[in-house]
Formats: C-alpha cells, structure tokens, sequence
C-alpha cells in the first residue's frame, strides 16, 4: 500500500518537497510520531529535505536511519554546527528540487489529508504564494487538544493581521520556492525567523491565503508559555520588530504599539501570560 501511494503521487504529478530541521535537543519518541503521520499522508510529498542543525544524539540517528529506509526520497543535509532555524532552513530551501515546499517540525503532527488539501489548493490557485492552516495545539498526548490557533483567511485581511501577530502557522505552510528565494529566504532572526519572512514577502506582494481549517496537530508543552515570556525573550522580540520596521511592512506608530503591547505580556507572571494565550489569543476546541 505504501509503494502504491509512491506511485500515484509521482502519477498525479503532486510533486512538493517538505522541508524540515532537526537538532539535538528533539525527542527521538516524537520524531517517529511525526514520521509516522508523514507516512499516513493521503498523498506524500515527492521527497524530504531533513537539515541536521549540527551534532546529534546517537538515538537520533538511529530514527533517522530508520526512517531513510523506510522513505529512500530522503535528502540529509548535515551542518557541522548548530546555527538556529533561519540558517538551517536556508540551507535546506537550496536542496529542495521542488518549487512547491511543504514545513514542518519534527515534533508535530500532520492530519491525515495535509499534504492532499494543500498541494490541491496550490495546483488550483497559482497567484497563491504561500498557503497556511489552523493548527490544534495539544499537550502530552494528542489527544488532549487544548486550543485551536485560528488565522484570518484572505490576503489582505493577513496583511492587517500581520501588522499586529505572525499571520501564518509555520509548521503548516506550503510555499513557492521562487518566491522566498526573491526576498532573500529564510534569515538569521532569533526566535522569529518565519514572521520576519512573511513581512518581507508582505510588503513586496506576494499573496498569502489560510485555509480555514485545523491540517496539523502541534505539540505545545506547559514550558513553551514560560520560555515566551522574560526581558531576553522581550529584548529579541523588539530587535525583530525594528527590522521590520525597516521592510516598510510596520510604521513607527506600529512599532511603538507593538513594544508596549508585547512587551507587557512578556513580563507577566506565567499563570497570566498562559491565560492570555488560552483565552484571548487562541479558542478552545
């Protein structure tokens, strides 16, 4: 059955690449759970581009090893030192074949029809450059679904959105090559690699759309509300906004409000911050 699904991906001519990182620190356990949803995919991406963002653990190579048995289409693009997600992911975008790109992380969940629903609404709507979902977001077990991150659907309500919070679910997007390439790609942003490119593409008009439905389960531990909180986490988030303000995506006036808004949520105590998350910034599923 899995070699049959091979072949009328290749029949259907539904040629994309998904493009993903990996780094140490991953959990071999949910690398397996997230391949395995890969697998189970209606229609599967025609190959894998897997960034290595430097050294291993010897459990994480054997998952990989496993799973490029089992998906010879794999490419393993190795990097002798870990250097964050926007390098990885640019260096990964340069192997890549296909001009249509599928992300995802290495933790999360594709639903079953993902790769299906998407590369058909990109064959069908060319002007569409870079194409998101909602995504459920879930802790411990998947299903314990604890909020829906839901994103507005046409260009240019994202446009407005994105002025305010990041207008796509990077773990979901499918994209066109050539046009991430014509703004530069993926660049080095700490913690904010995928938003500052979505500016970017923004503010030079490409077209973005989300489908208004959830295609991912994304797992969202207790300590990610704590590790988006603090002054380091706030000082970067401001270092980010200036340059997008330097895109021409944000004004002043945007970047003032910004700071003082984000910044507050970032010095909460956890308990609220988890609050505003789950019940301002997210609904319930």
């Amino acid at each position: 059955m899995f070699i049959f699904r091979i072949f009328l991906t290749f029949a259907l001519m539904n040629d994309f690449s998904l493009l993903m990182s990996i780094y140490k620190h991953e959990n071999p356990d949910y690398v397996v759970t997230c391949f395995d949803s890969i697998y189970s995919q209606t229609v599967l991406p025609t190959e894998i581009v897997l960034v290595e963002d430097g050294p291993l653990t010897s459990e994480l190579y054997k998952v990989l090893e496993k799973e490029e048995k089992r998906f010879p289409c794999m490419k393993r693009v190795v990097l002798e030192k870990n250097q964050g997600l926007g390098v990885s992911l640019r260096k990964g975008l340069e192997a890549c074949t296909h001009d249509i790109v599928a992300r995802m992380d290495t933790d999360d969940i594709c639903l079953p029809k993902r790769f299906e629903i998407q590369i058909n609404y990109m064959q069908a709507h060319p002007d569409i450059d870079v194409l998101g979902a909602w995504i459920t977001e879930f802790e411990y077990e998947p299903s314990n679904a604890v909020a829906i991150r839901c994103l507005p659907e046409e260009h240019k309500e994202i446009y407005n959105f994105g002025k305010l919070r990041n207008p796509m679910n990077h773990p979901v997007v499918m994209f066109r090559k050539k046009a991430v390439l014509d703004v530069g790609s993926y660049q080095p942003c700490y913690l904010f690699e995928d938003y500052y490119l979505w500016g970017r593409m923004l503010v030079k008009g490409y077209h973005f759309h989300n489908l208004q439905q959830s295609l991912l389960l994304f797992r969202r531990s207790p300590e990610m509300i704590q590790r988006r909180g603090g002054l380091s986490y706030a000082f970067h988030e401001i270092a980010f906004l200036k340059k997008l303000q330097k895109t021409g995506y944000i004004s002043s006036f945007n970047l003032i409000r910004d700071v003082s808004q984000r910044y507050i949520v970032r010095i909460l105590p956890n308990s609220l911050r988890r609050f505003v998350y789950q019940h301002w910034l997210r609904i319930h599923p």
